[in-house]
């Protein structure tokens, strides 16, 4: 049976908002337990369109979207040596407000305004600069501007053709010319008044009705014909090569064309530039498309980037010696997108939602030892299908992070099947493993290479990705019952009432744990050294490194075990509560209160998930696309190896280097070095853990770029824990390739 998909938000905003990626809390200030220690959004990754309200010699401003305006100022602006309505070459910093029939202007490097207040009788049409065009009742055009701020001087546009109807006004890299789109006789003219003294003049006439038109003082550009501004009387225009893209602005001697209506499979449109007066083409920005306009300065801003993540405005100016040159000037914001599952293992937040294409895929964010937002937000998986969750249920889809870089969870196929998937460690692969023809599952636990998968037949499964794996296989098949996964040992229930029995998913070698418990055990999870059981009605925890038992609430909904504390919700308060018990006794306390509108059935993994990895809590803090994260305050356990993978290759070279993989309790930094048969060290390489997993890679060369000599080897890797709690962990061991 295919299960129906539900968004999991604890708000739901009718708008998309723009989002800044990481939100952190101020540096110096160490949280409290129940005080976040960073918000991040999860944004969607399509690129959003900005225009430009305005764009001056100062800076500009501009709009994604819908939202509201930003203004940017440029950190090397140089005001013009004079503003003032009477030169009008400072109007390239000038803005135009219109209220009414009165435009307010204002000069933003020096301060300087006026007032133009319209007559009676005209109405506005434009404003550049200092100059206001506009239209009397019998068709007659007007530039106005001030003198001494206030007296409006109005000087009537002379040389527009009798009988021509103007369709548009255009302002483009010039306060000196403006543009006019008209039709006459049946044909569609381009000219431009000059704002000096009203004088107009037709440059180009064709017959396209709305003509693409770019211009500044040297050049007009329209319907793919170009010409200088001061050629001579009766010059006809030089007509270019035309394509599918947009003319956007002239620089210099540079005509910009970009936001082609077609681009090829597998390439990005990008910012061109073709020089009016060698023909020569150029690339001025790669991945640019919207947002390209020009400036009154004579220069033009185009955004630029390979996604929302990194998608910038940037300027572009003439270099004086025919080339351009282009300076970031402001980042653009990505819009936020719904969390659809979140997961937290190994210092790093996973977020599950969707990008462009109607696709979905992982993200994740760097956390610091204290659960602080440490970098920005990074892909973590290719674009996937929809996940299938139970009917009603919100934590969809049902995932787990593994603590090793990678996250696991359930897809299901058109035929009802369900496989048990695994990304992460890069943005292209996707592990799989069916279920052989199981569905309606759940994963029930995991933990580096191994995920425990509850079918709805009544079968359960643990499956494997070990490194290297090009999919996964499913290791052992075992009626379902209470179970966990914690590094290579699977414990469920033992013989006898109350006993959990570990199994060792390697070796096959089993222990048997006494809890307690007098009732028969619905749930069981493991962390560490810690094991939880319950029974419903009643719960406790078994410390395998000192027998201790504790008792701990069972009043509540599911819960879940982190490395010394217990979480759980309140359902019906929307409290989320900390169990403490790493001192033998359980202490509760309320963590945080989670927003009231609650689509959440699940557990965790919908609106609140846990670092079982020596990590914070993370949830879903009521802000569209937000998350926010909490460090529990418990001390974490001592550093130390879940599960390894020390392979002994055949061969070991650049293409084919030794690759182990340590499973740790929690991250670290790490160094490996490599000893050879005579006890010389020969290579040392060192790194910081993927997750809370070393991945190192060793290439068969030495410290000074030789090659090494065949085997043995003797491993040694000391392992810091990141949190810095507790000591190192050293381990060692040998390795013969071949």
């Amino acid at each position: 049976m295919i299960r129906s998909r539900r968004l999991v938000r604890a708000a739901v905003g009718g708008l998309v908002a723009l989002s800044c990626t990481v939100l952190t809390a101020p540096a110096q200030a160490a949280p409290e337990a129940d005080e976040p220690s960073g918000t991040v959004r999860l944004v969607t990754e399509k690129r959003v369109t900005v225009d430009y309200p305005w764009a001056g010699a100062s800076g500009f401003q501009y709009r994604p979207g819908t939202t509201t305006v930003t203004t940017v100022d440029y950190p090397d602006a140089v005001p013009p040596a004079h503003a003032g309505p009477d030169d009008l070459a400072s109007g390239t910093d000038v803005l135009n407000t219109l209220d009414g029939r009165t435009v307010a202007q204002k000069h933003r490097s020096t301060g300087a305004t006026a007032t133009v207040t319209i007559p009676t009788g005209q109405a506005y049409r434009a404003a550049v600069g200092w100059s206001v065009l506009t239209m009397d009742g019998t068709g007659a055009l007007h530039v106005l501007r001030t003198v001494d701020g206030t007296l409006p001087v109005d000087t009537p546009v002379t040389g527009f053709p009798a009988g021509a109807r103007p369709v548009l006004y255009r302002t483009g890299g010039s306060v000196a010319r403006l543009a006019i789109v008209y039709t006459l006789d049946g044909k569609t003219s381009v000219g431009l008044v000059d704002l000096s003294d009203g004088a107009f003049r037709t440059y180009v006439t064709g017959d396209t009705a709305t003509p693409q038109l770019a211009f500044n003082d040297r050049w007009l550009v329209a319907d793919w014909q170009a010409i200088r501004v001061d050629a001579g009387p009766g010059t006809e225009p030089t007509a270019l090569t035309s394509t599918d893209a947009q003319l956007e602005a002239v620089v210099g001697d540079q005509l910009l064309i970009g936001n082609p209506a077609f681009v090829l499979g597998g390439t990005e449109a990008a910012l061109t530039a073709r020089s009016l007066v060698t023909g020569a083409s150029t690339t001025v920005l790669a991945s640019s498309f919207g947002g390209i306009g020009p400036t009154l300065d004579g220069g033009a801003l185009a955004t630029a980037g390979p996604s929302s993540l990194d998608w910038n405005i940037h300027r572009i100016t003439s270099t004086g010696t025919g080339g351009l040159a282009t300076t970031e000037v402001a980042r653009v914001r990505a819009a936020a997108t719904g969390v659809q599952g979140l997961a937290v293992a190994g210092g790093e937040l996973f977020l599950y939602g969707a990008t462009p294409g109607a696709s979905l895929r992982y993200s994740s964010f760097r956390l610091d030892a204290t659960g602080r937002p440490d970098g920005p937000q990074t892909r973590r998986s290719p674009g996937l299908s929809p996940s299938t969750c139970l009917t009603g249920d919100a934590a969809c889809p049902q995932l787990e992070a593994l603590g090793d870089g990678r996250v696991s969870h359930l897809w299901t196929a058109g035929t009802g099947e369900e496989s048990v998937v695994g990304v992460g460690l890069d943005t292209t692969t996707v592990l799989s493993e069916p279920t052989d023809g199981d569905s309606r599952g759940r994963i029930g636990a995991g933990t580096g290479r191994y995920v425990l998968y509850n079918g709805g037949s009544g079968k359960q499964r643990v499956v494997d990705f070990p490194r290297g794996a090009t999919a996964g296989e499913t290791t052992l098949t075992r009626d379902r019952t209470a179970a966990a996964v914690w590094g290579q040992t699977l414990w469920a229930p033992g013989s006898t009432q109350g006993q959990v029995t570990g199994r060792n998913l390697k070796t096959g070698s089993t222990t048997t744990i006494t809890t307690g418990a007098a009732c028969t055990l619905t749930d069981i999870q493991a962390v560490n050294t810690w094991l939880y059981w319950s029974c419903g009605s009643s719960a406790g925890v078994h410390d395998r490194a000192t027998g201790r038992k504790i008792t701990v609430p069972a009043d509540l909904g599911p819960a879940r075990l982190a490395d010394g504390f217990l979480l759980r919700e309140n359902r019906t308060t929307h409290e989320l509560l900390l169990t403490d018990f790493h001192t033998g006794t359980a202490t509760t306390r309320t963590l945080v209160k989670l927003p009231a509108t609650d689509q959440n059935t699940g557990g965790s993994n919908g609106r609140w998930a846990v670092d079982r990895f020596g990590g914070p809590i993370a949830y879903l803090n009521g802000t569209y696309g937000e998350v926010s994260i909490v460090p529990s305050g418990v001390p974490t356990s001592p550093l130390a190896q879940m599960e390894a993978q020390v392979h002994a290759p055949s061969v070991i070279g650049k293409a084919f280097p030794w690759a182990p993989v340590w499973q740790l309790n929690k991250p670290s930094t790490w160094t490996l070095t490599l000893i050879n048969a005579f006890g010389k060290p020969v290579r040392t390489l060192t790194g910081a853990s993927t997750g809370a997993a070393v991945r190192p890679a060793w290439d068969g060369t030495t410290d000074s770029g030789g090659g090494a000599t065949g085997g043995p080897y003797t491993w040694k890797l000391t392992a810091h824990p990141r949190d810095g709690q507790g000591p190192d962990l050293t381990l060692s061991g040998t390795m013969n390739p071949g």
